[in-house]
C-alpha cells in the first residue's frame, strides 16, 4: 500500500516538476515576442513525462515523434536536437522577421498548463492528507 502511494507521488511530483519547467519555457516565448528571430519552443509533455517516469525509452519517442514530425500539437523537433521531446512550434503566419511566437497559442497554452498545475498540485496535497490520516491512531480522532 505505501510503495503504491508513494509512487503515485512520485509520479505526481515529476508531472509538477515538468508543467512548471513548461510554464518557464512558455514566459520565455512571451518574454521574446516581439525578439525578431525567436523561435517559439514547447514540448510534448506526455513524452516528457513517459522518460522523467521511466515509461518510454528514447528510441520509442523517436519512432513516434521523429526527428522531423510534426503532429497534432503543431510542434517540430529541432534538427540534430538531444530531445526528442522539446521542439519548436510551427508558426501559424509568416513573419517578416522570422519570429514564431503566437501570443493566442501561447497564453492558451499558459492558461491549460497553469490549470493542470494547480490539479496535480491538489492532487499531491490531498495523497499526503489521506497518507497523514492513515497514520492517525483511531483515538486520535
Amino acid at each position: 500500500m505505501l510503495n503504491r502511494l508513494t509512487s503515485q507521488i512520485d509520479f505526481q511530483s515529476q508531472a509538477l516538476l515538468l508543467r512548471s519547467e513548461r510554464q518557464k519555457l512558455l514566459a520565455s516565448n512571451i518574454a521574446n515576442a516581439d525578439t525578431p528571430g525567436f523561435q517559439a519552443r514547447d514540448f510534448d509533455f506526455k513524452a516528457a513525462l513517459a522518460a522523467a517516469t521511466g515509461g518510454t525509452s528514447a528510441a520509442a519517442q523517436n519512432r513516434l515523434g521523429g526527428p522531423i514530425a510534426r503532429g497534432a500539437s503543431g510542434l517540430e523537433t529541432a534538427p540534430g536536437q538531444r530531445d526528442p521531446s522539446l521542439r519548436f512550434a510551427t508558426p501559424s503566419q509568416t513573419n517578416l522577421d522570422g519570429n514564431t511566437v503566437d501570443m493566442d497559442r501561447e497564453r492558451a497554452s499558459i492558461a491549460d498548463n497553469s490549470v493542470r498545475y494547480e490539479a496535480t498540485l491538489r492532487f499531491i496535497n490531498s495523497s499526503l492528507r489521506t497518507m497523514q490520516d492513515a497514520m492517525k491512531s483511531h483515538t486520535q480522532g
